[in-house]
C-alpha cells in the first residue's frame, strides 16, 4: 500500500477533524481504505501458516472503523486519526464480544506504526480464567515469559494497568503475581514507518506477529468458564 498517502492523509485529518472536510476528501480514503484492506488480506494469508486458526477471519471485519463513538466521550472529533485492524481467529475484535487474543496493529498520523498482540482489558470472567491459568500453571507461564523471540521484539508484557493488590482469591504470595494482577495480557512496540515502503511493512507486521504467537497460543488454550 501507499504508505506515504496513508500518513499524509491522517496527518491532515488531524488538522481538520470535521465532516466537512472528510466528505471532499472521501475519495482519498476511500482508495487508501481498499489498500488497507488488501493488507489484511495478505496479512491473514501469511499469518495462517503458522496460526491456521486465523485463516477463517474476515478481513473487511477485522477493520476497525475510522468514525469515533461519541455518545460518551468529552472529545468530539468525530474521527480517528488512525488506521487500525485487529486479526483474531473468532473474527471478532471486542474483548466484550469474546474476541479472545489478537494480532493487532495501526497507523497513526504521526507516521508510527503500532504492533500489539494478546488481550486488552478482557472481560471479568476471561480475566479470571487467566489469572488462573498463572498461577496453576507458573512453570508454563515462566517458559512463555523467557521466549526468546518474544523477548527479543517486544520485551516483556506490558505492565501498565494493574491492581494494586492481589485480585480476590488468590495467594499474595502466588509466584508471577506482578502478572496476577495485570489487566490485560499484551505485548506491544512502536516505530517509525518512514522508511518502510510498500512490502516492507507487510514484512514486519508477519515477522512481528510471528514473534507474538506463543503469547497468542497460551492465550488461546485457556478455556473460559461457561
Amino acid at each position: 500500500m501507499h504508505v506515504r498517502d496513508l500518513t499524509q492523509f491522517l496527518a491532515e485529518l488531524s488538522e481538520n477533524n470535521n465532516r466537512a472536510w472528510f466528505v471532499m476528501n472521501k475519495p482519498r480514503y476511500d482508495i487508501l481504505r481498499a489498500e488497507f484492506l488488501e493488507l489484511v488480506i495478505r496479512l491473514i494469508g501469511e499469518i495462517s501458516k503458522f496460526d491456521p486458526a486465523v485463516a477463517a477471519c474476515n478481513p473487511k471485519k477485522a477493520l476497525f472503523r475510522i468514525n469515533r463513538d461519541m455518545r460518551f466521550s468529552h472529545d468530539k472529533n468525530p474521527y480517528k486519526t488512525t488506521f487500525s485492524a485487529a486479526i483474531t481467529a473468532s473474527g471478532l475484535k471486542r474483548p466484550s464480544q469474546g474476541g479472545g487474543p489478537m494480532y493487532y496493529f495501526h497507523v497513526n498520523a504521526e507516521g508510527m506504526l503500532m504492533i500489539a498482540a494478546g488481550e486488552y482489558i478482557p472481560p471479568a470472567d476471561r480475566l479470571r480464567a487467566i489469572r488462573q491459568q498463572i498461577s496453576s500453571d507458573s512453570t508454563g507461564f515462566g517458559k512463555l515469559l523467557k521466549n526468546k523471540k518474544l523477548l527479543a521484539s517486544y520485551g516483556s508484557l506490558q505492565t501498565g494497568e494493574q491492581l494494586a493488590r492481589p485480585p480476590k482469591g488468590f495467594d499474595a504470595e502466588s509466584p508471577h503475581m506482578d502478572y496476577i494482577r495485570l489487566k490485560s495480557f499484551i505485548v506491544r512496540k512502536e516505530q517509525p514507518l518512514k522508511k518502510m515502503l510498500g512490502d516492507e511493512l507487510q514484512q514486519e507486521l508477519v515477522s512481528s506477529f510471528k514473534d507474538a504467537y506463543p503469547l497468542v497460543n497460551w492465550l488461546r488454550q485457556i478455556n473460559t468458564p461457561v
